[in-house]
């Protein structure tokens, strides 16, 4: 027996009509460095992006699935950019501008995109690329920056705001099918080539719902939200999308980044919410810890990419902000999981779920497999690979113009789900914690440590600003711990004794102490914030650490 439903397609297009006219007043802000910052309603949004199709479609050429380009801070105009390509069929391309030149070629070349949309800040990055680009024949310029390098160059250059001025604010649409590509992120490519990830309509759609729940990020309009999660990170975490829907003000802080700014911005703006990940966070505590401010405004924020130790949700506790955890990845579009305790908890009851990864939302199915390949039970305390699947969650990597869709052994089951690479336990209840990344594991004597749980007891010290805890070889155990800490400005020498002893007093269990032990300037980062562990490990083989073996 069939429905009596209608059938009307899951799209961007009904996404940016909706955003555009039932909360055309809400409003993106760009942030500019200037005493004023740039402010355009969704109305103007959606209008733009129609100015934007127009000119794709009718300069650019772009009348298929092509493949659109964008390497761009967070902004207005990357925001008409994400309503726009998907919408009129082609496929929105989020470049990462953090990855090494040699990788940014080769995503753009995988992907065969077709035009760039820069912003002109960017130029340095992508002008020495070109000619290693063959299927770019566009570049659209945006936003302020020299254009001196383009003279020369063998694509043809747009000014953005010439080639969409005077252009119909009006245009045929096509219906589309929900399951067409819409948009595309690639993996950091830690170890390997990156790997693309290819959004449809429909999941971009009820990506953006579960987003907007109130057991996930739960935002109305009467809120506005510092997106601080980059455009190219998992499509800032779903949040342009998500907020065209609902109509939350965006915040968008462009190219400045950097903890006085975001600061200022908040103190003027007051943001009811922000989203990013937790270095981001610990810089802005440094910041407004040495130089206050007011951050009250922004009552909650959502933290992910990388656990969120619990001493900084304890400062900013302190300063009326609360920070909740949130897991996910490039391959779920990221929203996984959220940390929101259960309802009718005291304070202190909702902090042993607060430092959880959080809660499945309906849409995401989760199971624990062991290294036998069997289920383990949801008891808090079987530790397994987390594996998922549901309609935003990926089932294949992007092949390439040349062949099919990849599914490797070691990202998806037999049956189909996604191999998170994350080992962790599942509460009766339902609540992620992650003990570590299934290549960080420290297998010590035939027993695993966690190095998160090292990591985040050696940050709640109070001279250590980072720490990142790695596995080494050992001849006895196979392999131990060694610890390397960035000190907090003004610390006193460390004592690797007294930092032993500190674990010890948290409650780590004396035989997963570690003896090896390091002070670094800084922990170093992947392009997405994430801590680049296989660095230290490359460091220490290498010799380049100054080590002490207690």
């Amino acid at each position: 027996m069939l429905s009596t439903m209608q059938d009307v397609p899951l799209t961007v297009t009904r996404i940016l009509h909706h955003g555009m006219t039932i909360h055309g007043k809400s409003q993106v802000t760009t942030w500019t460095g200037e005493p004023e910052p740039h402010r355009r309603t969704f109305a103007e949004i959606g209008a733009r992006a129609t100015q934007l199709a127009n000119a794709l479609r009718d300069e650019l050429g772009i009348d298929g699935d092509q493949r659109v380009a964008t390497l761009m801070w967070n902004n207005a105009e990357h925001v008409e950019a994400y309503l726009a390509i998907p919408s009129m069929g082609a496929v929105l391309h989020t470049l990462n501008l953090r990855l090494p030149p040699e990788q940014l070629a080769w995503i753009v070349n995988h992907a065969d995109d077709k035009a760039v949309i820069v912003n002109g800040s960017l130029l340095p990055l992508l002008v020495p690329l070109l000619p290693h680009l063959p299927s770019i024949e566009h570049v659209v310029v945006a936003g302020p920056g020299d254009r001196s390098a383009l003279a020369g160059i063998t694509p043809r250059v747009h000014e953005y705001e010439e080639l969409i001025a005077g252009r119909s604010t009006t245009f045929d649409w096509p219906e589309l099918d929900e399951r067409q590509a819409a948009a595309m992120c690639y993996t950091s490519g830690t170890t390997g080539d990156p790997k693309g990830v290819v959004y449809s309509h429909r999941s971009i759609y009820l990506h953006s719902m579960q987003v907007n729940m109130t057991e996930s990020m739960g935002l109305t309009d009467k809120d506005t939200t510092l997106v601080v999660v980059p455009q190219f990170h998992v499509n800032a975490w779903g949040l342009p999308h998500a907020t065209f829907m609902s109509g939350v003000n965006m915040l968008m802080p462009d190219r400045f980044l950097q903890p006085a700014p975001l600061a200022d911005m908040i103190e003027r703006e007051r943001p009811t919410h922000a989203a990013a990940v937790p270095t981001i966070w610990q810089g802005l505590l440094a910041e407004v810890t040495a130089n206050p401010r007011d951050l009250t405004s922004m009552a909650n924020v959502t933290i992910g990419g990388a656990a969120c130790p619990p001493s900084l949700m304890e400062a900013y506790d302190k300063l009326g902000v609360r920070l909740c955890h949130a897991w996910g990845m490039t391959e779920t579009s990221p929203l996984g999981t959220m940390a929101h305790p259960p309802a009718g908890l005291s304070d202190e009851e909702q902090w042993p779920y607060r430092v959880t990864q959080g809660r499945f939302p309906a849409g995401v199915e989760a199971r624990l497999v062991g290294p036998g390949g069997e289920h383990l039970p949801w008891d808090g305390e079987s530790a397994g690979e987390l594996e998922v699947r549901g309609p935003w969650i990926a089932a294949a990597y992007y092949g390439g113009s040349d062949g099919e869709h990849l599914r490797p052994e070691d990202k998806f089951s037999e049956d189909g789900w996604l191999k998170t690479g994350d080992v962790g336990v599942i509460s009766t209840d339902g609540f992620l914690t992650l003990t570590d990344r299934a290549k960080d594991v420290i297998k010590s004597g035939g027993e695993w440590i966690s190095s998160v749980e090292l990591e985040n007891a050696l940050m709640a010290h109070p001279d250590v600003a980072e720490a990142a805890v790695v596995a080494v070889p050992d001849e006895k155990w196979g392999e131990r711990p060694l610890a390397t800490v960035v000190l907090k400005e003004g610390a006193a020498d460390v004592d690797y004794e007294a930092l032993k002893a500190f674990l010890a007093e948290s409650g780590i269990a004396k035989w997963q102490l570690p003896e090896r032990w390091s002070v670094i300037p800084a922990v170093p980062k992947t392009s997405v914030g994430k801590f680049d562990k296989k660095v230290i490990r490359k460091q220490y083989a290498e010799g380049e650490l100054d080590v002490t073996q207690l």
